[in-house]
């Protein structure tokens, strides 16, 4: 079961093109690439508590989505 949910998303022509390439060269999809880069912004600005962060980063799924 997937902790993911569809979100459609407007963005400039530019802005995804440049993300594209970026993208490419760290080899993940575009939509890997924002949400990457989105959860980056909120840990830098502490949005994201450091358990969440370390869970998400060792089972790729955030604590109150967990099913153990």
């Amino acid at each position: 079961m997937s902790s993911k949910k569809a979100y459609p998303l407007r963005i400039n022509a530019h802005v995804l093109a440049a993300m594209q390439r970026w993208a490419d060269g760290e080899l993940r999809s575009v939509n890997a690439q924002i949400e990457y880069i989105l959860r980056e912004a909120l840990e830098k600005r502490g949005r994201v508590k450091l358990v969440e962060k370390v869970v998400v980063e060792a089972f790729g799924v955030a604590p109150e989505n967990r099913q153990d």
